[in-house]
């Protein structure tokens, strides 16, 4: 645990101060002062490392709002505006690398329109297409999927033919966008990025959850099976 942490800080110290990733493994190693064949005893590549952070970065989070014991007691929609709170401070203790890594991706998948809608944006332009963010997509869908099976339990979370499966794709898109609007968000302590967590946390909700609708819908079945 210890080589996999100096790997880590040694490698968000250097992008940090170079702006680019270290020229080679080789060299890597030589500054940690181990072997080049160590290095890979932990990773295969400088993108792991990024993906290893990245995934910490939503366990932490995750393992801070589940050990609170009033988070059991919250809503299933109090207990994602939680989680997105908490990761948003944890990846506000490490800003200038999220900033950076997030950025890097963006350049490496390609540059979304400038005028593109925000929403559209963390979608197709770019991170979502990296797959150095495929162990935290990977974890966050299992706490996604969690969370609405607790959700139709207790009815805040609605069935839904063909569509109930595409719940925690929304999900993912919307903590995509949380994250785009952190990294542009020029706001004093970032206020408007409570502000944007909470109305997308709400509108989702809205979404997935019970609707007039839905009653119209029952209605129609009921009256059709009993003709």
């Amino acid at each position: 645990m210890e080589t996999l942490e100096k790997i880590r800080k040694t490698y968000s110290d250097y992008v940090l101060e170079h702006g680019r990733q270290p020229p080679s493994v080789y060299q890597f190693a030589k500054k940690l002062k181990i072997p080049e064949v160590e290095f890979y005893n932990y990773y295969a590549s400088f993108d792991a490392i990024e993906a290893d952070i990245w995934l910490a970065f939503f366990q932490e989070a995750r393992q801070t709002v589940e050990a609170d014991t009033v988070y059991q007691t919250y809503s299933v929609r109090e207990k994602l505006l939680a989680f997105y709170y908490t990761w948003v401070e944890v990846l506000k203790s490490q800003r200038s690398f999220v900033t950076y890594s997030y950025n890097r991706l963006r350049e490496e998948s390609g540059t979304a329109r400038a005028d593109m809608n925000p929403v559209l944006r963390a979608r197709r332009g770019t991170v979502s297409r990296s797959r150095t963010l495929d162990p935290f997509k990977d974890a966050f869908f299992d706490f996604a999927r969690d969370l609405l099976a607790e959700g139709r339990e207790s009815r805040e979370v609605e069935p839904r033919p063909f569509v109930t499966d595409r719940y925690s794709d929304g999900l993912w898109v919307q903590t995509l966008y949380i994250l785009d609007f952190w990294i542009r968000d020029v706001s004093k302590n970032f206020e408007k990025t409570d502000t944007a967590i909470e109305k997308a946390v709400n509108t989702a909700f809205d979404l997935i959850g019970r609707s007039p609708l839905d009653s119209l819908f029952d209605l129609a079945k009921f009256i059709y099976q009993n003709r």
